[in-house]
């Protein structure tokens, strides 16, 4: 190291002694490489978008607050780790655990529809692959790989039906790699305690995850396969070809769309509940959800010229085919994955 320039840690206490003395612009400086992953990991431990922008926002007070207490010489990521992750374990002490359609029970028969949306119901929510802060590609080094696999719509759904303080040792322990140690400083507990819960939530979400994960499957699809799959599935949903339709879903493909409460089960199935809503005009916008392609449609209803928020489509896809479909019917998700709240006609 040079003469003359300060060290990493040299710098970050200097940051932490302006901030403890009210500098706001140096607390800024100090969380800010943490701020995208402390909040993906509060949408991990909470399932919503919502809620992990009100968690993050808790922590970095409590941080705020806490820091006269903070020992400089210790690093700042475990600490700012255990403050999250009690925000959360916090907030989930005062909600129902959220879940998605398939959680409520048996698949429905095409025509008994989705059911009347119940949204009173804390239903799991998508999270945008841009708050990861990972460049797009699906052929990425392992650590952005990781990131993504973390925030699989199957492994959130799985993790909410944890126990709350199980929920947290799996995160920190497998996804985010702290030892048994430094988890149990954050939980006040002991290492032997972090290690026997670890145990039973790895077996839980085991249980509950397929056999091969979205970033196995998208890896070996490619960047350039999974935009031909994307768009093979957008014509084919806009020309409401049936048999294009069914040709892109695998035999026993999974449709919802939570806050309705029904699900349906089976290529056939899925398609004559799609297409019985007839041939609306349909726009759409390509992006990406919890590691996994998803789709922004837009529906244009009679005596309407402008296209507005239908559904926020998350895929899972296995091969060159869709597994799964989870289409988020929220006008509020699309404004805050940064979509525009209307559509014109195509010129």
């Amino acid at each position: 190291m040079s003469a003359g320039v300060p060290s990493s840690t040299a710098r970050a206490a200097g940051l932490i002694d302006a901030a403890r003395a009210g500098d706001d612009g140096a607390f800024r400086k100090l969380v800010e490489p943490h701020r995208a992953e402390l909040h993906a990991h509060c949408y991990r431990m909470l399932g919503s978008l919502h809620d992990a922008d009100d968690a993050l926002q808790e922590t970095l007070l409590r941080a705020w607050r806490g820091l006269a207490g903070f020992e400089s010489g210790r690093p700042l990521r475990p600490w700012l780790y255990a403050i999250a992750t009690n925000t959360c374990l916090t907030a989930i002490s005062k909600q129902r655990k959220r879940i998605l359609p398939i959680d409520r029970g048996p698949p429905t028969a095409p025509g008994e529809g989705p059911g009347e949306p119940l949204l009173e119901t804390p239903w799991l929510e998508p999270y945008p692959d841009e708050a990861l802060g990972v460049p797009d590609g699906y052929s990425s080094p392992a650590a952005r790989y990781e990131q993504r696999e973390g925030v699989e719509l199957a492994f959130i759904a799985a993790l909410q039906h944890l126990p709350a303080r199980q929920r947290a040792v799996l995160i920190l322990r497998d996804v985010l790699g702290f030892s048994a140690k430094e988890v149990a400083e954050a939980l006040e507990t002991t290492a032997a305690a972090i290690n026997s819960a670890l145990q039973r939530a790895r077996k839980t979400v085991e249980d509950r995850l397929p056999a091969r994960s979205q970033q196995a499957s998208l890896r070996e699809l490619g960047d350039e396969g999974l935009k031909k799959l994307v768009e093979k599935y957008v014509r084919a949903w806009e020309s409401r070809d049936v048999d294009a339709m069914v040709a892109m879903l695998v035999d026993d493909a999974i449709f919802a769309m939570p806050p309705h409460p029904r699900w349906f089960r089976g290529a056939a199935e899925v398609v004559a509940f799609v297409t019985e809503a007839g041939k609306l005009p349909l726009r759409h916008i390509p992006l990406r959800a919890n590691g996994q392609p998803a789709i922004a449609w837009y529906l244009r209803w009679p005596g309407q010229t402008a296209y507005t928020p239908a559904s926020l489509e998350v895929l899972a896809v296995e091969g060159d085919r869709v597994r799964e479909i989870t289409a988020f019917v929220s006008s509020g998700l699309f404004e805050r994955f940064g979509l525009p709240t209307e559509l014109a006609e195509p010129g």
